[in-house]
């Protein structure tokens, strides 16, 4: 991806150019909220170039980006702010908004195809009656959310091929991630999240998720400073007691006895030591032998325990 100096991302930050997304023209001016922004900025565009989401012959080939939009604070704040980095000149990539209607009960219709004639955003409204589908196939009490998902997706999928998209961008954020690590752990016996970026499994478009480094709180005090029109889900979010909810709910309270705590656990979701897990195909534990090479590389790759460490430091201070 090719990239502006940082100072190019701040330029015009208090003044109001003609030239600003009518999306972005809204913006609280205070101080604090400027300070979100940038983050935001920052952290989008680092997970943009951490994982190669652009092509680096974008400038030769402009990409084209089906933007997820569900009316939820999160799809709201991924389009504002891949618009803002894409006025700054730091997105070499066309968007294109995408609502997938589908049939909700109660599901205002009108909200979203204002929002984007308002502020002239590029857009694709699709109708496909999806709710029916799940809540026939879907017993009442049981979690509706992986069928939905999977239709959901296809259908995605399918728009982004007729619409010569090479990609669909998804809304979800490092809480979303880290949710969907535990979900897995706990329920379903392997060590595995969302990731940033993925190929589907016909080889031909890729799901991105820009917002993979930003905190949720940030991601909401965002949306309700720029006062997004916000639509609730009356699908997966009419069903209580979900498993999602109560690792959500774990994850809150764990942020809140120890504030920076998700921010640790997801960057340990980018530093890995297969020799240290128990996974047989990704290390060869049998082969390990004393004076054996991969031995080596297993006792260099050692470190020490991050709680050992910070058990020693409140004992012994620096030393």
């Amino acid at each position: 991806m090719t990239t502006a100096p940082e100072s190019q991302m701040l330029e015009a930050e208090d003044a109001i150019d003609a030239d600003c997304p009518a999306m972005l023209r809204a913006a609280p001016s205070s101080v604090e909220f400027k300070k979100l922004r940038k983050r935001l900025l920052r952290e989008v565009r680092q997970a943009i170039d951490d994982y190669g989401m652009v092509p680096p012959d974008a400038h030769l080939k402009r990409p084209r980006w089906l933007v997820c939009l569900s009316g939820g604070k999160d799809s709201y704040t991924l389009l504002a702010v891949l618009m803002d980095l894409k006025w700054r000149g730091l997105l070499p990539v066309d968007l294109l908004a995408c609502n997938l209607d589908q049939a909700q009960p109660g599901f205002p219709p009108e909200i979203l195809p204002a929002f984007f004639e308002k502020n002239g955003i590029e857009n694709l409204i699709v109708r496909e009656d999806t709710y029916s589908i799940v809540t026939l196939k879907i017993p009442a009490h049981k979690t509706y959310c992986s069928l939905c998902s999977r239709l959901r997706r296809g259908i995605l999928y399918r728009i982004a091929r007729e619409q010569g998209c090479e990609a669909i961008v998804l809304g979800h954020h490092r809480e979303d991630i880290l949710e969907t690590f535990f979900m897995n752990l706990f329920h379903g016996g392997r060590l595995a999240s969302m990731p940033p970026k993925l190929v589907n499994d016909e080889g031909d478009i890729l799901v991105l998720r820009p917002l993979a480094y930003c905190a949720e709180s940030d991601v909401a005090k965002f949306a309700a400073g720029m006062q997004f029109p916000i639509i609730p889900c009356n699908l997966c979010g009419s069903q209580d007691g979900l498993q999602r909810e109560e690792v959500k709910r774990m994850l809150m309270d764990w942020e809140r006895a120890t504030p920076g705590r998700l921010g640790v656990m997801a960057r340990a979701l980018a530093h890995t030591r297969p020799s240290h897990l128990l996974d047989r195909s990704l290390f060869d534990f049998a082969s390990v032998r004393p004076g054996a090479a991969n031995g080596k590389a297993a006792r260099e790759a050692e470190e020490p325990c991050g709680a050992g460490l910070a058990m020693a430091a409140n004992l012994f201070g620096d030393l």
